[in-house]
């Protein structure tokens, strides 16, 4: 398992630089396409990094939510890791984007605060 955890946990963070480096582009050059789906798989490798870090079975059709479900099952502190501002977590990573900036914006803060937890965790 730990070849697959790693190769989740080296995409999210190769997506997670992606959407970094376009969030700090001046306002009129960012296109929040990019940062949205960058963040949106970064948040979506991460968990599923530390979930295959865990042994836990991935199935096929897991959302946002349930990846971060699955993940305060085995530990209650990835709870402080604030969920609610991502409008998509219910569905399917590839069917939603954002386009507002205050929800890209979200988005982001959550794929760099789950980096940073798990960073923080000695998990990547």
């Amino acid at each position: 398992m730990k070849t697959r955890s790693d190769a989740f946990l080296n995409e999210a963070a190769k997506k997670f630089k992606i959407a970094k480096e376009e969030m700090f582009k001046p306002a009129e050059d960012i296109v929040s396409y990019s940062v949205c789906k960058n963040s949106q798989f970064a948040i979506e490798n991460f968990l599923k990094g530390y979930l295959t870090k865990k042994e836990v079975k991935l199935q096929s059709n897991e959302t946002i939510a349930s990846l971060y479900n699955k993940c305060v099952a085995i530990d209650k502190n990835f709870k402080t890791i604030e969920m609610d501002a991502i409008g998509c977590k219910n569905h399917a990573i590839d069917s939603r984007y954002c386009s507002e900036v205050n929800s890209v914006s979200a988005c982001y803060d959550t794929a760099d605060n789950i980096d940073t937890y798990l960073r923080k965790n000695n998990i990547v």
